[in-house]
């Protein structure tokens, strides 16, 4: 008889305590990161841009130009959309946009305007006129400082010559290591740092989008590997003021989640348990390991865009903002369905204005109300 009583008062108990746990709400906020693939107006501007007017190799017109906005800003509202979220997200990297003015065009857009959005951005030195930046909700996010820190990357020639027609992998990456003279600089795109109070919470988000493999993989790894050591300093940077930063780092890295770049430069973690103070969780590891992807490159799907975060905001209860789950938005109408590339994002071609060749990535943010 006393055991049953027993029995009874614990399934009470442990029945109240669940009341208690789905009783509590959450503030939940959406950070993503979205290459726009070649975001440019038709307006002729001193950045590169010739390809992208309407007498260029693109034969990019007025109309193409708002069709891609709508089309992006279809994503960007829906980007995180589940049964628990349905707001737009708080803050949007960007990547791939010409300038100012194309985000500013993009806020404007109906499915965005009532969003209200800010804007952080910087024209970068890259030779193809393309810069990143940082979109955000103004209702939920106030900036209190950002600025763009240069990515100084140099291509230099080793000793002595390589004979044609001997060439090796090895020596190709040899031959273009990094060498820090005033000539020879790649001008690629800078970081972005903006830190801000996010619902009276301080956050600093770092925002990137790293040199390119064009020229091959190992040839251009030594810049991606710099990329991700700038990274680690300017965290390291931000720690020294404030050793308990929240940071999250966020662009198209170029690399996957396995490359030198990240797994050292960074030093990003693939499991949360194995994260020690200062360090980096990378939750796109394991969806990697899945299988998942976020572009296809030379016909292997890989996560380039991804979105990491610092110990602090995995390591403490939910009084605060804490990393709470991450994905992959690719819905069916984002996704080329005919061809030798059905299942890849579907981008912009001859015949139609797509989205992007990326999908974009987002993680969520929450907070317990009290």
């Amino acid at each position: 008889m006393k055991i049953r009583i027993f029995i009874t008062l614990l399934i009470v108990a442990i029945s109240t305590m669940s009341l208690k746990a789905q009783d509590k709400k959450y503030i939940v906020r959406t950070v993503a990161f979205y290459n726009f693939e070649n975001l440019f107006d038709t307006i002729n501007q001193s950045n590169f841009d010739e390809e992208w007017l309407p007498n260029g190799l693109q034969h990019w017109t007025s109309k193409k130009y708002l069709q891609k906005l709508e089309n992006l800003s279809r994503v960007i509202m829906q980007i995180g959309t589940n049964g628990q979220q349905k707001d737009a997200p708080t803050f949007i990297g960007c990547s791939e946009v010409e300038n100012r003015g194309v985000m500013e065009d993009l806020i404007k857009q109906p499915n965005l305007i009532n969003s209200d959005y800010g804007i952080v951005h910087f024209d970068s030195p890259d030779k193809r006129g393309i810069d990143v930046g940082l979109l955000y909700r103004k209702a939920y996010f106030k900036p209190t400082s950002f600025i763009n820190i240069p990515l100084l990357v140099y291509r230099g020639k080793a000793k002595g010559s390589i004979k044609k027609g001997t060439e090796t992998e090895q020596d190709i990456a040899d031959s273009d290591k990094i060498e820090v003279t005033n000539g020879n600089r790649v001008y690629t795109r800078d970081v972005l740092l903006v830190t801000g109070l996010l619902d009276g919470e301080e956050v600093n988000i770092l925002v990137n989008h790293w040199p390119s493999r064009s020229g091959g993989e190992k040839r251009t790894s030594a810049f991606r590997e710099t990329a991700g050591k700038l990274n680690r300093k300017i965290m390291d940077s931000i720690y020294k003021v404030n050793p308990n930063a929240k940071i999250i780092t966020m662009g198209d890295f170029n690399d996957g989640t396995y490359n030198k770049s990240v797994k050292q430069g960074i030093g990003a973690k693939l499991k949360k348990s194995e994260v020690q103070e200062f360090g980096v969780y990378n939750p796109f590891e394991q969806m990697a390991k899945d299988g998942k992807a976020s572009l296809f490159y030379r016909d292997a799907g890989d996560i380039f865009d991804q979105i990491m975060v610092s110990e602090k905001l995995i390591k403490s209860d939910y009084s605060s903002f804490q990393y709470w789950k991450a994905g992959i938005y690719s819905k069916p109408f984002m996704i080329e369905k005919l061809g030798r590339y059905k299942g890849y994002p579907l981008r912009h071609s001859a015949n139609q204005i797509g989205f992007s060749d990326h999908f974009p990535v987002y993680i969520y943010l929450i907070k317990e109300v009290k």
